[in-house]
């Protein structure tokens, strides 16, 4: 008996964010799979690799989380084209802005929530309907393991994906039954260009205490695993039909810290995080 594919359950996707890091894994493992991807970026052009190796299989969309009405109009512009709805949506697109909370203009963070979670919930509201309406389908949300392990100095990052993990455990009872299936895709760190994207003064500028946390962030990113080993975390789940909570990242951080949360007072996981953040 052949093996199984992830096409065998879903024929179309659209993966948010799928010019570089964990929406590049997306994209390339679904593509692999038979999938046909629809893959947003605010500038297309960086798709155009993805597009000239998978011409049948690979649209370059044109979405920025910043525009939620014009990202909403080419979400369902996209659905259209894949036949009235996608079968697979993984909203992954995001940034991090590093700063102290009440140091950064509040208009930063505002528009950082906007993106992240508003124009992210208004994708997913859009996704959704097409999904019920067929009764078939999978939403992939993914947030972080910061909504377990909250970063600092990253207030609107560990906002926004405490409440896309809230929106997905809602979904979760709201759906069962309905025929598609939620899943809250919980990253931990990967080797990416997340820091070097991130929203901040240089590192030199970052002083004293906020400067060893900068340090620490990207010495965990560096030293993080490839998006590929989220990619084939995703694959696993999407075979297995899996549902709810799904942590992807190094044994560490994806199995062994969730456990000792669960088991240690609150007093003592923020001791230990402040600790392991250099406090």
């Amino acid at each position: 008996m052949p093996a199984r594919r992830v096409s065998d359950f879903y024929r179309t996707a659209l993966v948010t964010g799928a010019s570089a890091g964990l929406g590049r894994g997306f994209a390339d493992m679904l593509l692999a799979e038979g999938v046909r991807v629809w893959g947003t970026a605010r500038d297309p052009a960086r798709l155009d690799d993805i597009a000239s190796r998978c011409p049948e299989n690979f649209r370059a969309v044109s979405l920025d989380l910043a525009k939620a009405a014009a990202a909403e109009t080419t979400f369902v512009r996209a659905a259209d084209e894949a036949g009235g709805a996608f079968d697979l949506v993984v909203n992954n697109a995001g940034y991090g802005v590093f700063g102290e909370f009440a140091a950064t203009e509040f208009a930063v963070w505002q528009a950082q929530l906007d993106a992240l979670l508003t124009t992210t919930l208004r994708l997913s509201h859009a996704a959704l309907r097409g999904m019920r309406a067929r009764r078939h389908g999978c939403l992939v949300t993914v947030s972080s393991l910061a909504v377990e392990f909250p970063l600092p100095l990253m207030s609107g990052y560990n906002i926004a994906k405490a409440g896309l993990a809230a929106f997905c455990e809602s979904l979760d009872i709201e759906t069962r039954g309905g025929g598609f299936t939620v899943i809250d895709f919980r990253p931990g760190d990967y080797r990416t260009d997340f820091n070097q994207a991130m929203q901040t003064a240089s590192p030199s500028a970052i002083p004293g205490h906020a400067r060893r946390i900068w340090q620490t962030l990207d010495a965990h990113l560096r030293a993080a695993p490839p998006p590929a080993r989220a990619a084939a975390d995703l694959r696993r789940a999407l075979l297995r039909r899996r549902r709810g909570v799904v942590r992807s990242g190094s044994f560490f951080q994806a199995r062994l810290a969730p456990l000792l949360v669960r088991l240690a007072p609150a007093a003592v996981r923020r001791a230990a995080m402040a600790r392991y953040f250099g406090g």
